[in-house]
């Protein structure tokens, strides 16, 4: 069960840090494709994960008590990373976003003021057909 529980959480461990990578480097594409395989190993993982817990306790080498213990500290680290760097990339996108929607809202002419002061309103112009004879 250990071994089965370690060799899954290494797998996560590669995939996050794969991720990871393709993020800080801003390569969202590249991040998006690797989706599979970390939602693939996260659920490899989770499995590996209740069927130890319902094996119950078992005496565990030392070796492999200690190899439990730093992979479990390196996913905490991958895994803040990861949402860190995930938040970031969707911010970053947002930011993308808006600045597109407003580049491409229509602007109008510049507001200008009637007699009372206030400003004038925006007429639309009637649409005009011309014909000709020659």
């Amino acid at each position: 069960m250990m071994q089965s529980l370690l060799s899954c959480g290494i797998r996560l461990a590669e995939a996050l840090r794969a991720e990871n990578e393709a993020l800080a480097a801003m390569d969202l594409a590249q991040a998006a494709t690797m989706t599979d395989a970390k939602m693939a190993a996260t659920d490899a993982f989770a499995a590996a994960w209740n069927s130890a817990r319902h094996a119950g306790p078992q005496a565990a080498s030392t070796p492999a008590q200690a190899a439990a213990a730093a992979l479990a500290d390196r996913l905490a680290h991958l895994s803040a990373e990861n949402r860190r760097l995930l938040e970031h990339a969707i911010a970053l996108q947002a930011r993308v976003i808006e600045t597109i929607a407003g580049a491409a809202m229509p602007r109008g002419a510049p507001p200008t003021y009637g007699q009372s002061g206030a400003r004038a309103t925006m007429r639309a112009t009637s649409p005009v057909a011309l014909s000709s004879r020659v």
